[in-house]
């Protein structure tokens, strides 16, 4: 059995992405963001360094919910793109073998 993508259009991209900026602003995002730790690679890059990330991207079908957004340091987020997270995993294990940085 193949899986297929659900069809996004533009209209829903454009919907979910006014919902995520409104979470933005909003009190749980900030608390979200202040520990300045990505979600993703564990890092502590501070708050200022923090993108929205949807764990499903709007363009595979996420939704601009609690429960599918973290904050995540730039470089996880320009690394990780339209990724669904068993498509992200190789990357994060790549992380834990090598370990922190010195």
């Amino acid at each position: 059995m193949v899986f297929h993508a659900p069809e996004v259009n533009e209209k829903e991209i454009k919907r979910e992405k006014e919902k995520a900026r409104k979470l933005k602003r909003s009190e749980w995002w900030l608390r979200r963001i202040n520990l300045g730790v990505c979600y993703y690679c564990k890092r502590e890059v501070g708050r200022e360094q923090l993108t929205m990330d949807h764990v499903v991207p709007l363009s595979r079908g996420g939704k601009s919910k609690k429960g599918n957004i973290v904050p995540a340091c730039k470089e996880c987020n320009n690394k990780k793109k339209y990724l669904l997270p068993i498509e992200w995993d190789a990357y994060l294990e790549s992380l834990k073998r090598q370990g922190p940085e010195d």
